[in-house]
């Protein structure tokens, strides 16, 4: 029997997830990120942290599954976007790592990056979303103009997740999904871009190669094996941004669905054929060379709901709050939550409030927010969209959610029968790489099955 090992190098918490043959979840860990966060302008990652975040995480998937590390075949990861570090010209760490809701830039940004707002930025990267400070250039651009003598020791730039990989193998190469989000891949010709680059007066001798998702790097080093308590020699292979590889993980990339995910924020990804760099959304390389996979986001997630647990009914636990909201008519009796009801101060963020309107009903309003911005951010994916969506994330977990968002939307909602599903399509990938003729189809078709009750 093989098993496959899927990395989810998410920003609240790292995964890692140890798969069967079939694609079952035989063993998972899960540890908190420890970020620092000094006067609440940046948001870093120490070295030494993330390895030891990794590891117990490593260990306890281990254990779980009740393996050995010599029984994995192979791995890969899910990584967060636009979080980076710098290594000097000994391919040691500068920086720690530099995590993308870090806000040291927000006051220089975009000071020098006007070709940000250009057409072409857009039809060269596929990025249609607007551009501020938690993306690495705004930051690479911070340590130019603030700590120029410390940018010059640099020598590398490497995301998270090339990170990995460089300490992991030695090799120093870039997926293209999560290369994607930097603004600096030309998405049409899979290579940096040059004008980016010269923009930023960044050489591209401190960038990594690159390459497609599922590609195969080589085997963990010695050095790899020491740090992550794996076994040497086991295959490595490229995975790619998490939303991406969620959306593996959930199975559109077999058919014309849409995978949507219910967190902090709201995020669509579906899978096309062609490539078009539409306003709105983000679209990037796809898993084999004629597919390119698109990605919509919108703030108006699960915040809104922690946001009013936390300040309104804090003797409730969320999931109590949502049994509140079952009894509650569609419509929520008039009170209407405005998108992001959070960031409004008190209640101002409700419409319509009266005496009679309890917790319940604010819950329900803000459900069926979200559900109305998930609409949006479908049609921004395809005007025309008649297929089925696939729920992952925290909301998924919410029945009365998933029913609030098939209602609204009269299509059918599906959740994963596994509910770690970077874990999965990272694992999947590994699981494909050991196949060069792997027909994807066929593998995410074994791998990927739904709940019954959907």
């Amino acid at each position: 029997m093989s098993f496959f090992l899927g990395i989810d190098l998410g920003t609240s918490y790292f995964k890692a997830g140890i798969f069967d043959e079939d694609g079952r979840l035989k063993g998972l860990g899960r540890r908190f990120v420890k970020k620092e966060t000094g006067d609440g302008t940046v948001c870093e990652l120490p070295v030494a942290v993330f390895w030891e975040t990794l590891r117990i995480c490593i260990e306890e998937a281990v254990k779980e599954a009740g393996v050995i590390p010599e029984a994995i075949s192979a791995l890969s990861y899910s990584s967060q976007g636009n979080s980076f570090i710098l290594l000097d010209e000994k391919e040691k760490p500068l920086t720690p790592l530099i995590l993308w809701p870090d806000r040291r830039a927000q006051n220089t940004f975009p000071s020098g990056l006007e070709f940000l707002k250009e057409k072409n930025f857009r039809e060269k990267t596929g990025l249609g979303i607007e551009f501020n400070y938690e993306f690495a250039i705004a930051k690479i651009k911070w340590f130019q103009q603030e700590r120029p003598e410390f940018w010059k020791q640099a020598k590398n730039v490497l995301t998270i997740s090339d990170f990995l990989t460089f300490s992991l193998t030695g090799e120093k190469v870039a997926d293209l999904s999560t290369a994607s989000m930097t603004g600096l891949l030309d998405v049409t010709e899979c290579r940096w871009w040059n004008k980016s680059l010269d923009m930023l007066s960044l050489s591209e001798d401190l960038l990594p190669a690159l390459q497609r998702t599922g590609s195969f790097v080589g085997g963990l080093t010695a050095s790899g094996a020491g740090l992550t308590g794996l076994a040497k020699g086991i295959p490595f292979y490229l995975g790619g941004l998490d939303h991406h590889c969620a959306a593996i993980g959930s199975g559109i990339i077999q058919n014309n669905n849409i995978c949507e995910s219910t967190g902090t924020v709201l995020a669509c990804v579906g899978y096309s054929g062609k490539y078009s760099a539409d306003v709105g959304c983000c679209s990037a390389p796809g898993i084999t060379a004629d597919h390119y996979f698109r990605m919509a986001f919108d703030d108006n997630g699960a915040l809104a709901l922690e946001w009013y647990q936390k300040n309104f009914a804090s003797e409730f636990t969320i999931p109590e709050l949502l049994d509140m909201a079952k009894n509650i008519s569609s419509g929520s009796e008039g009170l209407v939550a405005r998108p992001c009801a959070n960031i409004y101060p008190g209640l101002t963020g409700f419409k319509n409030v009266r005496s009679f309107h309890k917790h319940g009903h604010f819950v329900r309003a803000i459900l069926e927010s979200t559900s109305e911005s998930l609409n949006r951010l479908i049609r921004i994916l395809d005007k025309n969209f008649s297929g089925k969506v696939i729920s992952t994330g925290g909301g998924a977990q919410s029945s009365l959610w998933i029913t609030i968002k098939r209602d609204r939307h009269n299509a059918g909602f599906y959740t994963p029968e596994c509910s770690e599903t970077a874990c999965l399509g990272a694992a999947l990938i590994g699981a494909s790489g050991l196949n060069k003729t792997v027909d994807w189809s066929k593998v995410v078709s074994t791998w990927v099955r739904y709940n019954e009750n959907d």
